[in-house]
């Protein structure tokens, strides 16, 4: 499936609160809670805003002073994360 279709969301039980750049998420299906630091926060918006992979992509690199290669291997870690914990949820078109 291209990524261009993938649409990732957050599903309505999942709450989140920033705080001086870094974030804390709550599951309240489960109780747990995770935190985010400062590039992990930047992420959690940038997806939750534009739902697609290739935007996000593109913003971060225009922000931060790394390799495409580097950040798509820890972007897709931590989406990988985020889906697995239940705190994304990926649509395919």
């Amino acid at each position: 499936m291209s990524t261009n279709t993938v649409r990732y969301r957050i599903p309505p039980d999942i709450l989140f609160h920033e705080l001086s750049g870094e974030a804390v998420l709550l599951n309240l299906d489960s109780g747990q809670y995770y935190s985010l630091d400062e590039i992990g926060t930047r992420m959690w918006l940038l997806i939750t805003e534009y739902g697609q992979i290739e935007p996000v992509i593109a913003a971060l690199l225009q922000e931060y002073d790394v390799t495409e290669q580097q950040l798509r291997a820890d972007f897709d870690k931590l989406l990988s994360e985020f889906t697995v914990q239940g705190l994304l949820t990926r649509d395919e078109a």
